[in-house]
């Protein structure tokens, strides 16, 4: 379902099939790579653990699934005062679509 402002609800489906978070954006990829933020950041981007993501499009049956990492970096010289020294830095890779049974 698309809201107004055209962006998308995906909902992140744990192993069971629970729903824990839901992730707004206009694309499954911009979804996915806000969920992939949430993980636990490796020292490098090579050495970041990839992990699995299932997210469902609210309104529909389909099941966008990535594989997603993330990993910690030196925030840039031209960072604004709030931002930390360090920031979480993640990356998706699509795997492909699932349409659920349910």
């Amino acid at each position: 379902m698309v809201r107004e402002d055209g962006k998308r609800n995906f909902a992140l489906r744990e192993s069971g099939g629970d729903e824990s978070s839901v992730f707004s954006g206009n694309t499954p990829r911009q979804a996915a790579l806000k969920a992939a933020r949430r993980l636990e950041p490796g020292s490098s981007e090579d050495e970041a653990e990839r992990v699995e993501l299932k997210l469902r499009e609210k309104g529909t049956d389909k099941v966008h699934i990535y594989d997603g990492w993330a990993w910690e970096e030196t925030a840039p010289d031209d960072k604004p005062d709030w931002m930390p020294g360090e920031i979480t830095e993640a990356n998706v890779s699509k795997k492909g679509i699932e349409h659920l049974d349910e």
